[in-house]
């Protein structure tokens, strides 16, 4: 059995877009059914679970759409560097808590 390397090379952008898509459609899915799973069949009935405790999880799958990263995060792949008259400071420190 040989497994050919250059097939994930050999794709072109849209290709590897749409089994990204297709990847993250299907992962969803899944995650959808276990979420449904877990809210009923969690044993501590008196804290029952909720779609609300999956949030996180949620931000996780739906920032695999955006190829650099999360969605919230800008993408920095295109910016110029400070010796081609890009920024001279990225602050990537995150906000303090409210």
């Amino acid at each position: 059995m040989e497994a050919n390397v250059g097939d994930v090379t050999d794709k072109t952008s849209e290709q590897q877009e749409a089994a990204r898509r297709e990847f993250i459609a299907e992962l969803w899915r899944r995650f959808e059914a276990l979420q449904e799973w877990a809210v009923g069949h969690w044993p501590d009935q008196q804290h029952p679970l909720s779609s609300a405790d999956f949030v996180e999880t949620r931000k996780e799958i739906l920032g695999l759409r955006s190829p650099a990263g999360p969605l919230s995060q800008p993408s920095q792949k295109d910016e110029a560097e400070p010796e081609d008259g890009g920024a001279q400071y990225r602050d990537v420190t995150p906000a303090p808590w409210p």
